[in-house]
């Protein structure tokens, strides 16, 4: 071996030997064994000003299908009319799950004509504020009844920070909710409330934006 390729092996080994390997630092007094401190539901917070909140969501999502979790995602702000990769994805996922039984079921709801639970007219507007509260309470519902297993709550911040939700409640229902549901919330001025009771919270901090240039958002990109 010569000995720049020998250098190199031991730099790449250090490197690898000094990241992190999933072990606690510290080891809680709580009574439970590692097996059930591993399984325990996760609530995840994606936050921050930088682009990516909702794309590692959906990353998250693709694991729990892969796990045989079943999935619904809840899209806060978001026109029921626009038409994500990440919908199509998905949706395409539970297709696959229905004809071939891998993976597992998957649901995805917009705000407004998504909330199909909301009867009104095809052509009614609906108040923001109101469909938000009506799609919260549904998801409040769900939970209590253990529908699905991972929840992507995607801007669900936004109704929050704007009062139309109250933080409380919404911290009160996910720190009660029964059996292993493990719930993902992404968006902007998470409150704090939904952070202190969070188990993993990641803020995302913009470097740079194409948009900072006065470019546009790309189809594959952003959506």
């Amino acid at each position: 071996m010569c000995k720049a390729w020998g250098e190199l092996i031991s730099t790449v080994g250090t490197k690898v030997a000094g990241m992190p390997k999933g072990v606690p630092e510290t080891v809680p007094n709580d009574g439970l064994t590692t097996r059930q401190r591993r399984n325990q539901p996760v609530l995840a917070v994606h936050t921050g000003a930088g682009k990516g909140k909702s794309t590692a969501a959906f990353g998250m999502a693709l694991r729990a299908w892969n796990a045989g979790l079943s999935v619904a995602v809840f899209q806060f702000v978001k026109s029921a009319k626009w038409k994500v990769g990440e919908e199509n994805a998905m949706l395409a996922l539970d297709r696959l799950h229905r004809e071939t039984g891998e993976g597992a079921p998957v649901q995805w709801h917009k705000m407004g004509q998504g909330w199909s639970w909301i009867r009104r007219s095809d052509d009614a507007e609906q108040d923001h504020a109101e469909a938000a509260r009506a799609g919260w309470t549904e998801i409040a519902r769900r939970i209590a009844a253990q529908e699905h297993d991972f929840y992507v709550l995607d801007e669900f911040t936004y109704p929050m920070h704007w009062g139309w939700i109250d933080p409380g409640e919404v911290v009160e229902a996910l720190r009660e909710r029964p059996g292993r549901q493990h719930v993902v919330i992404t968006g902007r001025y998470a409150p704090q409330p939904l952070i202190d009771a969070a188990d993993l919270v990641t803020e995302m901090t913009k470097i740079k934006h194409p948009m900072d240039a006065g470019r546009k958002g790309q189809k594959g990109v952003e959506w």
